[in-house]
């Protein structure tokens, strides 16, 4: 799995908000075709130290290595805003908790998958629409909604469209907040289901924000467990579940269990 370099690199990235610490030099290297769970409490930090990497929020201080399709590696928070914008729509994708944060619910089906295929380059409608209809049956959506606004889906539909609309590109990178948050227990396990076959399929790196050790162990080769700021452990999957060291990362196993 582990390329010579890694695809991302999170150096000592540390973000506050006035007084108020949220990320404390959080570091780690994410390789090609790795799923990394980021996981703790509400209040850990985790969607913070996300939207750093996606260069949402700028660090105080530390930096976020990317190493680009071209082999360039660069420090996403010195990029022109442009080129971040451009990575963003080609190289990267990123998954919502709450897919209206990611649809445009007055546009059709097809045309929010269009559209990033539009950013990317393609031009010919044709093959676009094509293109289109071919991953709403990816995400298992009927082909004949292809031209209905995501505000009459399901929550569960829109999230797989959004799943859609963010993997037709077929981006090196994803990173996911919650995707499966908000929704039914039953609506959750055929997404995880889907998120899983997909990126395993299309060999995508993808970091996902979790509170559900669950989704942790299904998707993630990799953890990090964060508590109020800081990155307490870190390992495989299967190793920190199984057998934590940390004690919050005990505490919060215990819990699950106990549940």
């Amino acid at each position: 799995m582990m390329a010579e370099a890694p695809l991302l690199e999170a150096d000592r990235v540390s973000v506050s908000f006035g007084r108020i610490a949220a990320v404390r030099e959080a570091s780690f290297r994410l390789w090609p075709g790795e799923v990394l769970a980021i996981v703790g409490e509400s209040g850990s930090g985790k969607t913070t130290l996300l939207r750093a990497l996606h260069g949402e929020i700028t660090p105080d201080d530390g930096r976020v290595l990317y190493r680009t399709a071209a082999g360039e590696t660069v420090d996403l928070h010195r990029l022109s805003e442009p080129r971040r914008r451009a990575l963003a729509r080609t190289e990267w994708g990123f998954v919502h908790q709450n897919p209206r944060d990611g649809l445009r619910m007055a546009v059709s089906a097809g045309g929010n998958v269009g559209e990033r295929l539009m950013a990317a380059g393609a031009r010919h409608w044709g093959r676009i629409r094509a293109e289109a209809e071919g991953w709403l049956a990816r995400v298992e959506i009927d082909g004949g909604r292809i031209d209905d606004p995501p505000r009459t889906f399901s929550g569960g539909m829109q999230q797989r469209l959004q799943i859609a609309r963010v993997l037709v590109t077929e981006p090196r990178l994803v990173l996911m907040d919650e995707p499966t948050g908000g929704l039914d227990v039953s609506v959750q396990a055929r997404l995880l289901d889907l998120i899983r076959s997909l990126v395993g399929e299309l060999g995508i790196a993808a970091i996902i924000v979790t509170h559900d050790l669950a989704v942790a162990r299904l998707l993630a080769d990799r953890m990090l467990v964060m508590q109020r700021g800081e990155v307490v452990e870190s390992g495989l999957t299967d190793q920190v579940l199984d057998d934590p060291q940390h004690p919050y990362s005990q505490l919060l196993v215990s819990s699950v269990l106990q549940a």
